[in-house]
């Protein structure tokens, strides 16, 4: 049986050249970075070189990149630091954030008692931007933390008319940006952005591995203690073939980038073309949405949603209702809940995101599959 996976935003599959990498490092580097002989150094190199190669695409400085295994340690370790360290006072978010954002804002809040607002978010997906406004027309020390592309319904964040807002009132700006690195153009030096993080995984690189973007001077504090890599920031061997693959997967993802996009856009809108064809009563869940990741809700009756995917999974067929992190509840999306009416919310609504490697032919198997339903 063929399987067809288009669950891309939970994670995405290696590409070749990836693997390649992180094979020559396995076998011909396996020095510990930190080591001060020949096979250290060259460790270091490898480190230091993929860092660079890094801020080169997202137009930072490498001293700017902090290797991290991946992007909800980065946040726990910024939104924390900036909370205990920066004596953030006031944290502005969202109820759509990735758990990552809103269970560790729950723990520093029962923690340090630092106060939270969350800012409404509109039937298309969108924020109130004017609240945001208002809400930062205050004088407590505030970290606003909002993502640039929702992770269930690809419903969009302008990072530059937020940061802006945030920096025109003196508050830090933290980006989950885990969806959009690598597949959309950043340049973090000209985004009023303070902090961004991002998972190797979510553009064609190796599980175990991310990074965070912190702006020069923004003096965050160490999340864990030991050795000195990562400039004290984060101690621990560094996993050298882990960052060789991550570094080569955004350089491939940067290279190949209007073709690809391009592509994937022209099959998301297939994959609309078809689903409104032979599912007239389809909706999609919200608007502006990012191009790779499309969230419809299905007109099939209530008692259907559990069976759904288990049917496309029996056929091969790898989709999903929403997060990765959530696969195993039986709760409705917290991000759709905001969103949807409370009778729609009860309705099947799924997760289809593509990537390059995927193709027409499996969007008609898919149809196909959900028509046997």
């Amino acid at each position: 049986m063929e399987k067809i996976y288009l669950d891309n935003a939970a994670t995405t599959p290696l590409r070749k050249e990836v693997i390649a990498t992180m094979l020559n490092v396995l076998e011909n580097d396996y020095g510990n970075a930190s080591s001060t002989h020949s096979f250290g150094r060259s460790a270091k190199s490898i480190l230091e070189t993929s860092r660079k190669t890094i801020a080169k695409y997202l137009h930072c400085t490498s001293q700017e990149i902090v290797f991290t295994s991946n992007a909800t340690e980065a946040t726990n370790w910024i939104l924390r630091s900036a909370v205990k360290d920066l004596g953030m006072q006031r944290i502005i978010t969202s109820r759509v954030e990735h758990h990552a954002t809103l269970y560790t804002i729950n723990a520093l809040q029962k923690e340090y008692g630092v106060a939270v607002d969350y800012i409404n978010v509109f039937s298309d997906g969108s924020l109130d931007d004017a609240q945001l406004e208002a809400l930062l027309n205050s004088d407590r020390k505030t970290i606003v933390s909002l993502m640039h592309v929702n992770n269930e319904t690809g419903c969009m964040m302008d990072i530059a008319k937020v940061g802006n807002l945030c920096a025109a009132h003196n508050a830090l700006f933290h980006c989950d940006t885990v969806q959009s690195i690598g597949k959309t153009e950043l340049n973090l030096h000209e985004l009023p952005v303070d902090f961004v993080v991002a998972s190797a995984h979510k553009f064609h690189g190796p599980k175990g591995i991310g990074f965070a973007y912190v702006k020069k001077n923004r003096l965050l504090q160490p999340i864990l203690f030991g050795g000195e890599q990562e400039k004290g920031l984060r101690a621990g061997t560094e996993a050298v073939h882990q960052v060789a693959g991550m570094a080569k997967a955004l350089e491939l993802a940067y290279e190949h980038l209007d073709e690809e996009r391009a592509y994937i856009q022209e099959l998301k809108k297939y994959c609309v073309a078809q689903l409104q064809t032979n599912f007239p009563d389809i909706k999609i869940n919200g608007s502006t949405t990012f191009y790779n990741i499309l969230n419809v809700l299905l007109p099939f009756s209530e008692e259907k949603t559990a069976m759904i995917l288990f049917n496309l999974d029996m056929k091969g067929i790898a989709v999903s209702r929403g997060s990765a992190c959530q696969s195993g509840s039986v709760k409705p999306s917290h991000v759709l809940a905001e969103m949807l009416m409370e009778e729609d919310i009860k309705k099947p609504s799924l997760r289809i995101s593509f990537s390059h490697y995927n193709t027409k032919a499996e969007i008609d198997t898919l149809i196909d599959g959900l028509k046997g339903i």
